[in-house]
């Protein structure tokens, strides 16, 4: 059974929430407690980035090991209660940090066996050429992921594949003619030792 697994990316984005509460006339005032368990309200650095602390931070471990983890087990994992800990959840949705949720689908089991990582040289490296170079290979499904590199080569591609014959028939009808590709030299991947998604989650063991 696939597990889910979520992307994450910090965005530049200024703006505060907080709890509302009502003084005692009975007016209603933002009134931000402290930046811990019970809190709703989100700091911001310097740099307008989103400031996460150690329960936001446990928070993202937890949803990026378990993207299905519910929210009453992400907030006894996290130490508080189930409200603040949705609200959490979902100020990191709102700010960028938590991009989506997906299934680990084995590759095998739908016939994808081969795996090929394609390093491509283009003949023009003007910024026109090599934009339209990444909104083509976006078009291809086979193309799991594009990577722009510096140095001798333009991009790295991860291809998936049925079979050995497969790939070459995409690398040979798609790749290889594609507008302003010079060259491709590929590397097929034997097996993969290491597959994590997502980054290092900072401070939580």
């Amino acid at each position: 059974m696939g597990l889910y697994h979520f992307t994450g990316l910090i965005t530049k984005r200024l703006t505060w929430a907080f709890d509302p509460a009502f003084d005692l006339s009975g007016r209603l005032v933002p009134a931000p407690q402290k930046e811990g368990a019970e809190s709703g309200w989100r700091k911001m650095a310097a740099d307008g980035k989103i400031k996460l602390d150690d329960v936001d931070r446990q928070i993202l471990s937890d949803l990026q090991g378990d993207g299905r983890m519910t929210n009453v087990e992400l907030a006894k994992r996290a130490g508080i209660s189930a409200p603040p800990c949705l609200r959490r959840v979902r100020a990191l949705e709102d700010g960028g940090i938590v991009r989506g949720y997906h299934a680990d689908i084995d590759a095998d089991a739908l016939g994808y066996s081969v795996n090929v990582f394609a390093f491509v040289g283009l003949t023009s490296q003007a910024e026109s050429d090599l934009r339209e170079f990444e909104e083509m290979v976006s078009a291809w499904p086979q193309v799991r992921e594009c990577h722009m590199l510096m140095g001798e080569t333009d991009f790295l591609l991860k291809i998936v594949a049925h079979d050995w014959d497969d790939f070459q028939r995409f690398l040979t009808s798609k790749l290889t003619p594609a507008l302003n590709v010079s060259h491709v030299k590929t590397a097929l991947a034997i097996r993969s030792a290491k597959l994590l998604p997502g980054v290092p989650i900072d401070g939580v063991e």
